[in-house]
C-alpha cells in the first residue's frame, strides 16, 4: 500500500510539555478553597503544584522564540492525578487545567503562531473515576457496564495494595486505580472512536497514543486511522512504542513511533564515556557504544520503515517516563550537545522535553517531572538555552536537514559523517561528528560529477570550503559537529 504521512510533520521541531509542571497563569482564577503544592516542590511528593493550560499561553512568546512549531501535552482531560493518565472524563479538560474554554484559548493562541497541538490519548485504560467502572463498583454485578472492562470475580478490590491479593479486574500493569478496556466490547470502541473525533473537530492536529501495543488488535488501530484521517488527513497519529515497531507502522495504523531507538543510540553514543548506571531508562540497553557499533544501529533503525514513516518519526532524547539526558549522562553537557545537533540533523521530528534547553535535570520518574522555574532564571543554563536556539534555528533556516535523503559517508576512530540531500531544493548536507576529545583533520569527498563550494552552517561562522579536486579537508574541534551545506549545480 502507499504510505502517507503529514507533510507538516516532517518541518515540526516539537516541544513536550508536561502541564501541571510547566507554568502557572496567574489569569485562572480557581474557586475558593482550592491550594497547590508550591511551585519547585519536589516531584516526589506527588502532589498538584498548578501548572495550567493559560499557563502555557503565556509562554507561547518563549517557545515561539525557541523556534517550537508543534506542541505535544501529556494528558489534560480531568483526572485525580498529576500526570492525568487515570482518566475520570475524556471529554472534559481538567477544571485545575482551565477546563475546554482555556484549551480553546490555548489552541487559537498557538495556532495562530502557526504552533501545532498534539494530545496524549490514554486508551487502553481508564481509571478508578471514570463514570462507567464507577457504575459498575456501585452497582455490582446488575451495572449494564459490565462489559466494558475485564472482570474476573466479585466483589471488585479496588484499592488492594496487597501483592499477594492483587486487583480482580484486568488493570494496566496491575494497579487496582488503572482499570483496562475491553475494547472487544462495541460500546468501548465507539465511545473511542467519538473521544478521537471530538477532539479533531475541536482542532487539535493529531494524538500520540499512551500504551497502544497493550490494545493486541490491529483492527481497532485501523478504524482508529480511519475516523482520524476522514477528520483532518493531515492529522498526526504517534505511538508510545519502545522497540521496533513494524506492525503499526505499515501505513494502516500509526504514522510514527516515538522514537527511543533513536533515544537510546544516541544517549549511549554521545554519552558513552559518562553514562549513569543509577539511571538507566527501563528499556534501554545501556551500555556504550563505539562509532561503528552507533552507525550499524541507526542503519538498522532507518531500516525498519518506509521512508515516509522515518521523515515523521518523533525523535526524541528523554521524556516524562525517563531520566532526563543530563542526568543520563552525569550532566555532560558535551554529549547533550552532540546529541541535539544530532536530533536537529536527522531526518524524523525533533522533540524537546520541557526544561532540557536549560539544563533541567532529573532522575527516575517521578524526578523528571520537575516544575520550570521561571521564577528563579539564574538557575538556568542561559548558554545552552542559547545553543537551543541556534541549532534549533538551522534546522529550521536549512530545508535539507528536514527533508533531505540520508547517507552514511564514514564511521570510524570515533568519528560519524552522514550525508543529507534535496533534489528539489538543490541542497546537499555535509554533517560531521567528532565525539573525540582532540580536534581532528578530516577530508570529505564531494559526491561524484558535482561541483560545489560549502558553507559551514554550524558552528556557523559563515566559513567557506572550496572544491579540490572533488574533495574538501575540514578541521573538526573536540566533542563538536560541523554542519555544511551546499547548493548543488552538475
Amino acid at each position: 500500500m502507499t504510505i502517507s504521512t503529514p507533510e507538516w510533520v516532517k518541518n515540526a521541531i516539537f516541544y513536550q510539555i508536561f502541564p501541571d509542571r510547566f507554568a502557572r497563569s496567574s489569569r485562572l482564577q480557581h474557586p475558593k478553597g482550592i491550594t497547590f503544592k508550591p511551585w519547585g516542590s519536589p516531584p516526589q511528593e506527588q502532589g498538584f503544584q498548578g501548572g495550567d493550560l493559560l499557563g502555557i499561553v503565556d509562554k507561547l512568546d518563549y517557545l515561539q522564540e525557541l523556534g517550537i512549531t508543534a506542541l505535544y501535552l501529556n494528558p489534560i482531560f480531568a483526572s485525580a492525578s498529576n500526570h492525568r493518565y487515570h482518566t475520570y472524563d475524556y471529554f472534559q479538560v481538567d477544571p485545575l487545567l482551565g477546563g475546554n474554554k482555556a484549551f480553546r484559548t490555548l489552541l487559537d493562541e498557538a495556532h495562530a503562531r502557526n504552533i501545532r497541538v498534539v494530545l496524549d490519548g490514554v486508551f487502553n485504560h481508564a481509571s478508578r473515576g471514570f463514570w462507567p467502572f464507577h457504575h459498575v463498583l456501585e452497582s455490582g454485578e446488575n451495572s449494564p457496564y459490565l462489559d466494558w472492562f475485564i472482570i474476573h470475580d466479585w466483589p471488585l478490590r479496588p484499592y488492594s495494595s496487597d501483592k499477594d491479593n492483587p486487583a480482580n479486574y484486568e488493570a494496566w500493569f496491575d494497579l487496582p486505580a488503572l482499570p483496562k478496556f475491553n475494547t472487544n466490547n462495541p460500546g468501548v470502541r465507539d465511545y473511542i472512536m467519538k473521544v478521537a473525533r471530538y477532539w479533531l473537530e475541536f482542532g487539535i492536529d493529531g494524538w500520540r497514543l499512551d500504551v497502544p501495543n497493550e490494545i493486541d488488535d490491529d483492527s481497532f488501530w485501523q478504524e482508529f486511522r480511519q475516523v482520524v484521517k476522514s477528520v483532518n488527513p493531515e492529522a498526526y497519529i504517534c505511538g508510545e512504542i519502545w522497540h521496533e515497531s513494524q506492525r503499526w507502522l505499515q501505513g494502516d495504523q500509526f504514522d510514527a513511533v516515538m522514537n527511543y531507538v533513536f533515544a537510546n543510540a544516541a544517549v549511549c553514543f554521545f554519552g558513552a564515556d559518562s553514562l549513569s548506571l543509577n539511571n538507566k531508562p527501563h528499556e534501554f540497553s545501556f551500555e556504550p557504544l563505539d562509532v561503528a557499533a552507533f552507525a550499524e544501529k541507526i542503519e538498522q533503525m532507518h531500516a525498519l520503515y518506509d521512508w515516509e514513516i522515518n521523515y515523521v518519526q518523533l525523535n526524541l532524547l528523554d521524556s516524562h517516563d525517563m531520566p532526563r539526558f543530563l542526568t543520563m549522562v552525569n550532566e555532560d553537557i558535551s554529549a547533550l550537545r552532540l546529541s541535539v545537533l544530532f536530533q536537529m540533523t536527522m531526518p524524523g521530528a525533533p522533540c524537546i522535553y520541557y526544561g532540557d534547553e536549560i539544563g533541567l535535570t532529573g532522575g527516575q520518574e517521578p524526578d523528571c517531572r520537575k516544575a520550570f522555574p521561571w521564577e528563579t532564571p539564574e538557575l538556568w543554563n542561559d548558554e545552552l538555552l542559547d545553543f537551543y536556539r541556534q541549532a534549533i534555528a538551522m534546522r529550521n533556516r536549512h530545508p535539507v536537514l528536514r527533508k533531505g535523503d540520508f547517507q552514511l559517508r564514514y564511521s570510524d576512530n570515533g568519528i560519524y559523517v552522514f550525508q543529507r540531500e534535496l533534489d528539489l531544493e538543490h541542497q546537499l548536507a555535509m554533517v560531521i561528528f567528532n565525539t573525540r576529545d582532540e580536534p581532528t583533520q578530516l577530508e570529505i569527498k564531494t559526491p561524484d560529477n558535482k561541483t560545489m563550494t560549502f558553507v559551514e552552517a554550524w558552528p556557523d561562522d559563515g566559513a567557506e570550503y572550496q572544491l579540490t579536486e572533488y574533495a574538501v579537508t575540514i578541521v573538526v574541534p573536540e566533542r563538536e559537529a560541523m554542519v555544511l551545506i551546499a547548493e548543488v549545480t552538475e
